[in-house]
């Protein structure tokens, strides 16, 4: 289970302070990092569950997303539109679900 990633760089920095695809490519990062730790892929992730403050950035999610999920059977996912994150500049907050053998 790898908790709700935000576009925090490894050293704190904010990402993509304004920019909806910046943030997922460093939320994307972080999850990748974290799959790796657990010695884990994108190919083993089976449920993503998006926190979204506005559903206009899916798209660009969605473009980012492609580069790390097999696109012919991606995990299942959930999109949910929230108010906001406990970072006021955050668009997006990503968790994940792997199943590692």
């Amino acid at each position: 289970f790898l908790s709700g990633q935000v576009a925090l760089s490894p050293d704190g920095q904010i990402v993509g302070l304004d920019d909806a695809k910046l943030q997922a490519e460093q939320v994307f990062a972080n999850l990748a990092a974290g799959l790796a730790a657990a010695g884990a892929t994108f190919d083993n992730v089976v449920k993503m569950t998006y926190f979204m403050v506005d559903m206009a950035d899916f798209p660009a999610v969605r473009e980012v997303r492609d580069r790390f999920v097999n696109t012919a059977q991606p995990p299942a996912s959930t999109a949910v539109k929230i108010s906001g994150l406990v970072f006021d500049w955050g668009k997006l907050e990503i968790e994940a679900i792997a199943v590692v053998d």
